[in-house]
């Protein structure tokens, strides 16, 4: 059985190790966060996963998967060590921290008493792979110590599917044993004919920050045509449809929302145009893409202030969804962090609710701010409705039952969730995003199905 080490017991650390487990390899989790390390010890998963529970259980009850404290347990006798830490943007800059991902590798590297292969999983900075082999080479010159790069693509709340069936593996490897050893961990995703994709370091470092790019590129595109369409009186859902069709573009990405958040694009889109910077290659369109998606999000308050006359000051306002998407209880660079501020700075009676993220959300969000135990519990007597996140608990919420509890008749849909035609018919007043005019193909029950099926995607 192949055995290996994963240090960081964090969003992609504890996901990569139960799947591996999963694929039968022998998997050491090493966590220095003791409250974190004994919650994974008592089987408790610290994050908020659909799935990863009976996972990390079934494979810890077999044998497989493993936690401890201490380096050089975990790295006993691994036949690869991934360092798996965050790497958050560096306070006033956007290069990626550094940090965490070198300490790990210095204490792996004191730990070690038998060649192995130090992979990142991390996502680092294009000349990170060069640097850890450098290291390698002057700390451990007694051991042939390899360096690998294996970017993670997994999306918050779909990780394991993800993980398991990916669209492809990318291994960054400058020689045979690495190849091998990766190539060996991945062979299950054999029997489904992922292709896995061998590069050299450098690109498969900035594979995975063009991926994301690209895609927070595409959602940041549509929402400056729901803007656009608003203007014009065009509705957004046709454009998209209308684009998605086309195979060169896909339909993927292409939902139209508040503007993107969560662990990945925020931080890899800045860190790519600071990348790009340094490099003297400046990415322009990356640059853009941060510029208009931080004012977007900055401007949803006024968004919510212009659809109620002016100002929502003593108004009931009921916020539904607190996390950056549905099925994850992440609020990093979450659009309601910036909206609710300016809602609460303009007097708003703020109560909301989401079904995985309050506990999370409650320090990042004015003290004012009230939370419901349930979406109804949240809507009842409200003025205002404003929908941020799209858990499909909200999709069923019916305009009748609205009306019937709700004191004021104004819905701000942000993630367009609500049937503008149903939603005015049952005596509201609705804003959606980009949504000029309700087409006929947006009322079309086979679009809406096809639409709902792609807009899962939409925020990484």
């Amino acid at each position: 059985m192949l055995k290996i080490a994963i240090i960081g017991g964090g969003y992609v650390g504890l996901v990569s190790a139960a799947c591996f487990a999963e694929f039968g390899v022998s998997v050491m989790v090493a966590e220095t966060d003791p409250a974190r390390l004994d919650r994974l010890r008592r089987g408790e998963i610290p994050i908020y996963e659909p799935g990863l529970d009976p996972l990390v259980e079934r494979n810890r009850a077999a044998g497989r998967l493993g936690f401890t404290g201490r380096i050089e347990e975990a790295i006993a006798g691994a036949e690869a060590v991934f360092i798996a830490v965050g790497t958050p943007s560096r306070r006033g800059g956007g290069h990626a921290d550094l940090s965490y991902v070198f300490a790990a590798a210095e204490q792996v590297l004191a730990a070690l008493d038998h060649p192995t292969v130090l992979v990142t999983k991390s996502t680092v900075p294009v000349g990170t792979g060069r640097r850890l082999a450098a290291l390698a080479a002057a700390r451990r010159p007694d051991l042939a110590i390899d360096v690998a790069s294996n970017p993670e693509f997994l999306r918050e709340g779909s990780a394991i599917g993800d993980f398991m069936r990916p669209d492809r593996v990318v291994v960054g490897a400058e020689n045979e044993r690495a190849r091998e050893v990766l190539r060996a961990l991945y062979r299950p995703l054999n029997l489904i004919e992922t292709p896995i994709l061998i590069t050299g370091l450098e690109t498969a470092e900035l594979i995975k920050y063009a991926a994301n790019a690209f895609l927070a590129m595409k959602v940041t595109f549509i929402n400056e045509m729901a803007d656009l369409c608003e203007a014009v009186g065009a509705d957004v859902h046709g454009v998209a449809r209308g684009m998605g069709l086309d195979r060169r573009i896909g339909a993927k990405f292409l939902h139209p929302g508040p503007g993107f958040g969560g662990s990945c694009f925020p931080k890899d889109t800045l860190a790519l145009a600071r990348i790009a910077q340094d490099a003297r290659a400046p990415s322009r369109l990356t640059e853009a893409v941060v510029a208009v998606n931080d004012a977007r999000k900055a401007g949803l308050g006024r968004r919510v202030l212009d659809a109620a006359g002016g100002s929502v000051r003593g108004m009931r306002v009921a916020v539904l969804g607190l996390a950056f998407k549905p099925e994850t209880d992440d609020m990093r660079d979450s659009a309601a962090i910036p909206l609710i501020e300016a809602l609460a700075d303009d007097g708003a009676d703020i109560i909301a609710y989401d079904p995985a993220a309050m506990a999370a959300a409650k320090p990042l969000l004015p003290a004012a701010v009230r939370y419901a135990e349930t979406a109804e519990a949240a809507i009842e007597g409200a003025a205002v409705l404003v929908a941020v996140t799209e858990w499909n608990e909200f999709r069923a919420l019916a305009p009748a039952w609205l009306a019937a509890r709700m004191q004021g008749r104004l819905i701000v849909d942000l993630r367009n969730i609500f049937d503008p035609a149903a939603i005015r018919a049952a005596g509201f007043v609705y804003h959606g995003v980009g949504r000029g005019s309700v087409s006929q193909l947006a009322a079309n029950p086979e679009f809406e199905q096809d639409f709902e099926q792609d807009r899962e995607f939409s925020d990484g």
